[in-house]
This record gives structure tokens, sequence and C-alpha cells, in this order.
């Protein structure tokens, strides 16, 4: 089978970046072929195919030039199907797999590949097609206006609280429909029951609709069994975005207030900020990490925290955690609860003024927690093989 996976970037950016880029090393080595789809941008990982790729849009143009050619991008796809085609052309795929390619790609890809009989799947890695502003938060508030009506993002301003930011949103949500989506994609995989539930209430047919929690990858999965754990510390980490929807600031005041070690992994637009607010010697910056040092991390502290106030998906730092043997602390939300219910050594919370008797709490319990079945049992449960099947199952 020939796989075209495309996604908007092409590097460890974010969980819709390390899912593409885990996917093709999965499907190759079950014997496939694939190749890569993208925006040319300075970061990606270099790929022959590369020469194909979108012409990079930047959305902080100035000038009129440049911020035409964003808004051509954003609603017609303009710059994207002749390099598209020919990719087409030379790779012949059986399947285009799309992940995240609003904005600085577009759906036009799936509507080529629909017109050439190629099967289109799609998995969905945030809630773009329902919501115009991606993650159905407005002013810092969960809202679902737009999944009945999207004229909702213009009228609250749900686009980085900016009128002219919301009426492009709304330009984009208007003209990639859900009746032509829908009409182009063979099946869209949901890697969350909460997913699957919001894309049906926001009108688009439960039988194309498939569930498949997302996986660890092979690399990541390997080094967890093979390597050595360090010594554990009475300590705890939040790894992630340090942004406003990733609830990472109530988590430092909960910090602030308690005698324990806090780790913080992750940038975001929000990491001067906190830097300068959040000073204790409990609390420490790590910044970007890489794979190996984000799992010594993990399997160093007692614990990790998840504390989003949006719809979080089915996000990879949760996975990544329960695979290292390290129990979750996370917010009663979206797609969390159903990575952690099935087993007793995680908690949800559903108010910020839980937070610092629930870490509390989580420090006096880790100890009995038997890490090694965790790791072991979470590890079965997310693994690259069992994705495969299901995914196989789905494809064909």
């Amino acid at each position: 089978m020939k796989v075209l996976i495309i996604n908007k970037f092409l590097y460890s950016r974010g969980g819709d970046c390390i899912y593409a880029l885990n996917l093709s090393r999965l499907l190759c080595n079950a014997g496939h072929e694939t190749c890569f789809y993208a925006m040319d941008y300075s970061h990606n990982i270099p790929c022959k195919e590369s020469k194909y790729f979108a012409e990079e849009i930047d959305f902080s143009a100035t000038n009129l030039f440049g911020k035409i050619k964003a808004v051509s991008r954003i609603i017609w796809g303009t710059g994207v199907t002749k390099s598209f085609e020919k990719l087409l052309d030379e790779f012949q795929p059986s399947i285009v797999y799309l992940n995240n390619i609003h904005s600085y790609l577009s759906p036009i890809v799936a509507k080529i590949a629909c017109k050439k009989g190629i099967k289109v799947i799609w998995t969905l890695h945030d809630y773009k097609l329902i919501c115009p502003s991606y993650n159905c938060l407005c002013n810092g508030k969960v809202c679902e206006m737009c999944l009945t009506n999207k004229k909702n993002v213009v009228l609250r301003k749900c686009m980085k609280n900016n009128l002219l930011a919301s009426v492009l949103a709304w330009g984009e949500a208007v003209n990639w429909n859900k009746d032509k989506l829908s009409a182009w994609t063979d099946t869209f995989i949901c890697p969350s029951h909460f997913m699957a539930n919001k894309m049906q209430q926001g009108g688009y047919p439960a039988d194309k609709l498939q569930v498949i929690s997302n996986f660890i990858g092979e690399e990541q999965a390997e080094y967890i069994k093979t390597t050595t754990c360090p010594a554990q510390e009475k300590a705890y980490a939040y790894i992630g975005r340090l942004s406003r929807e990733k609830g990472i600031d109530s988590l430092l005041k909960a910090a602030s207030q308690l005698p324990y070690r806090l780790y913080i992994a992750g940038t975001g637009p929000l990491e001067a900020e906190l830097k300068k607010k959040y000073t204790a010697n409990n609390i420490v910056f790590l910044g970007h990490l890489t794979m190996e040092d984000t799992i010594n991390l993990l399997r160093k502290v007692c614990f990790t925290v998840i504390p989003s106030v949006c719809y979080e998906n089915n996000p990879l730092s949760v996975i990544e955690s329960l695979c290292c043997g390290t129990p979750v602390l996370g917010r009663d939300i979206g797609g969390i609860p159903e990575l952690l219910e099935s087993d007793n050594c995680n908690l949800l919370f559903t108010q910020d003024e839980e937070l610092p008797a629930l870490i509390t709490k989580m420090f006096d319990t880790v100890v009995s927690n038997n890490r090694n079945e965790l790791s072991a049992t979470s590890l079965r449960r997310f693994s690259s093989e069992q994705y495969y099947r299901k995914w196989l199952k789905i494809v064909e």
C-alpha cells in the first residue's frame, strides 16, 4: 500500500506532527511505502518529496502582497493545487492521509484526491472541522456555539478576540464546510470518543467516524523498555505548550502554594510571562526537551499534571506519562478521562481550587503504585502494533 501523509508542518512541533512522523515509521516497518506533503518550512525534516511542498505562507506578514497570499491560502487553497497534483502523479498513492491541514495548507487536497478516485482518510487532532477557532474556547471559556452556527465566531470574536481574524476564520469555515469535507473524505479517525461525539453534534455523519486512540512511537517505546530508570525524585511535572488553553497558569498558582518541586517542560507564548511571575525555587522551567530527556523526566517524577481548560482530544503527554509508569492528575474535560479512568492510580479534577489538595494526595498515594505494572499495561494498550491492526481494518 502506498500512503501519502499530509500535515502542514513536518518536524516535532506538536502532537499532530509527531503522530504523522510516527505513523510513517510504523507503516514503513509494516512493509508499506509512504511519502509526505507539507508546507515548505525551514524546520521540516529533509525528504526527497520536499520539492513538491506548498510555498510557505507567513501569517505575520505586514506587506499587502503577503497578507493577500495568506488570505488566499486560507479561503481558497491558493498555491497548493499544482504542486500537490504533481506529487500525486509521481507517487500514485492508494491512500491520501490527512492530519492538520487548514490554513498553512488547505482542505483542497481532499477535494483533489477525491476527484482522482483516491481514498481519503483524515485523523483529527483538534476541533477545527467544527470550531473555526480550533479549540472550542471563547475568551478562555468552553464554547460550543459554532457547532450549529459558524457565524458565532464573528459575533463573539472567538479567534484571538479579533474581529478581522474571526471574519477570516468564518470565511474559511463556510468555504470548507462539513458537506464538502464529508463528501471528499472516506473516513474520519477520531482519537477519542469525545471527539467523535462532538463531530456528530457538528453535523458529520456517524458512519464516517471511527475511534482509535493514539499510540506511542516505536522509538519511544523501545527507549522506555531498554533504558534504566533514573532515581525517583519527590517532584511532579507538566509537559506541554505554555499557553492559556493548557491551564498552565492555574497549575503554577497551585504549585507556588506547595513545597514540592514542579518541572515545567515546553515552550509557548506565555513562557516569558510565566518565568517572570513564578520565580520560586520549587518551580523549574526546562524549555523544550528531546524525546530522551522527556522520558527521563517522566520516569524521575512521581506524577504529571494535565490542567487543560480546553477540550483536549487524546493528548500524547498523557499517553507518554502512562507508558513511563507515571500516574496522571488530569482535568475532567474532553478526552482526558478516557485515558485515565482505566487505572486507579490516576486522579481527575474539575476546579482549580482542588489542585493543591489533590497534588498533595498524589504524593501521599504514589508510593503504593506499581509503576512497572502501569508502564507494561500502558505500553500494550498504546502500542503501535495494536494501533496498526485497528488502523488497517479501517483503511481497508
